[in-house]
């Protein structure tokens, strides 16, 4: 079921991973991100770069997402599929240790600019003809359990599970579907400080595995691909012997 898709944080990691995938699959796909010379990276990178849209946009500007969106619908005439991907982090601490504007640099991202994303999704979804579209949030491992210092981010993804819910109802009438993937430890630049170690629930500092983005990439097409009488609303892919089940 190729369309039109938006995905997020498309210059690296996740994003770009799940992009490629899309492309791969005959996807026409806006590239979304802050830096467009990866953006242009992750349009190189595949045999249907001509199918893809340089789109850079931060997601925490509403000014920004709107004209991101305007001009998808511009170029390929309609949204089927949104990856609501884009996030950051700062460094783990305690509650106390953190800073005001450290806060306000992860929420703004994790979990602002996803709700500005999901409303231009939902409203272009709404409107079109035919109507509907499916949005795909990224949660995290941490929308379930957190890690050591984990404030911001965690709080981030649980409102994620929310945002998820919530949509997922109120698209109903709109023949709008949304589900969530939550990932775990999959090999990106984000997570490559896990292989050196990271701290775990017991004091301990351990190294943990890792899986190939792609995987991750493979498994947002195969929501993606679902009609959208039919929804994964919640999918969890990770790293098999990642401290996940058992942790906490």
């Amino acid at each position: 079921m190729a369309g039109v898709a938006l995905v997020t944080g498309a210059g690296s990691g996740i994003g770009r991973a799940s992009a490629l995938a899309l492309l791969a699959d005959g996807w026409q796909v806006a590239l979304v991100g802050r830096r467009p010379e990866a953006l242009e990276q992750t349009a190189s990178q595949s045999a249907a770069g001509a199918q893809a849209l340089v789109a850079p946009c931060d997601v925490s500007r509403p000014s920004a997402v709107d004209a991101a969106f305007a001009a998808t619908v511009e170029q390929f005439g309609r949204l089927d599929m949104l990856f609501n991907n884009a996030g950051t982090n700062v460094t783990a601490k305690p509650i106390d240790e953190l800073t005001v504007d450290e806060w306000d640099a992860v929420i703004s991202v994790n979990l602002h600019g996803a709700f500005l994303c999901a409303r231009a999704a939902f409203a272009q979804m709404r409107g079109q003809d035919p109507q509907g579209g499916r949005i795909i949030n990224n949660g995290s491992i941490s929308a379930h359990v957190p890690r050591p210092g984990s404030v911001p981010y965690t709080t981030s993804k649980h409102a994620i599970t929310g945002l998820t819910r919530c949509l997922s109802l109120d698209g109903r009438p709109f023949n709008i579907a949304c589900g969530q993937i939550d990932i775990g430890n999959a090999a990106s630049e984000m997570t490559g400080r896990m292989a050196a170690g990271v701290p775990q629930a017991d004091g301990a500092t351990r190294p943990e595995p890792r899986m190939d983005v792609n995987h991750v990439g493979q498994a947002v097409v195969q929501m993606a691909n679902l009609p959208l009488e039919t929804n994964v609303q919640f999918m969890t892919i990770m790293a098999t012997k990642m401290p996940f089940i058992g942790r906490g």
